[in-house]
């Protein structure tokens, strides 16, 4: 063989070479468990709620976090990107899961998302489980004030 047919083939097999590093690089999950990253992405996806604070699975593929107002979002890392969404506390369920370290939630709207979720302590799945439930009384609570206020609005004043 000639010199130039070796030189292709080297050049080839160093181009699958580097295709290969990359491609290994990508897909490390090292890059998933940056919460600076995840706050951002998160502003960028809801730029008018503040973020009091969040929790990163033990994976590091979901982050659930609580907003200023008591409400809670959800962030799922998807590859290259992450969906973020907020989540309305009466479309989804939560059950324990028996080790105590997690829990499995149900998103009714979005059900691709749904499954067992761990981390790295039973006290983090506990302050997470509360935020769910603690969103979930608060839209509870808001919604019987608001019947109340229009019950209380709808009703004739007395004739003087």
């Amino acid at each position: 063989m000639s010199l130039t047919i070796w030189t292709i083939v080297l050049v080839l097999l160093c181009a699958f070479a580097i295709y290969v590093w990359r491609l290994k690089r990508f897909s490390e999950d090292d890059g998933n468990r940056d919460t600076g990253q995840a706050i951002l992405d998160f502003a960028r996806a809801f730029p008018n709620e503040a973020i009091r604070s969040l929790h990163m699975t033990a994976d590091g593929n979901a982050v659930f976090v609580r907003l200023h107002d008591n409400k809670a979002g959800f962030m799922r890392n998807m590859g290259k990107h992450n969906v973020c969404m907020m989540l309305n506390p009466e479309r989804i369920t939560v059950e324990h899961l028996e080790s105590g370290d997690g829990f499995v939630v149900t998103f009714l709207d979005a059900p691709k998302y749904s499954g067992a979720y761990r981390f790295k302590s039973a006290g983090e799945a506990a302050e997470v489980s509360l935020w769910l439930l603690g969103s979930y009384l608060e839209a509870a609570e808001s919604e019987s004030h608001q019947a109340t206020e229009a019950a209380s609005n709808s009703s004739p004043s007395p004739a003087t």
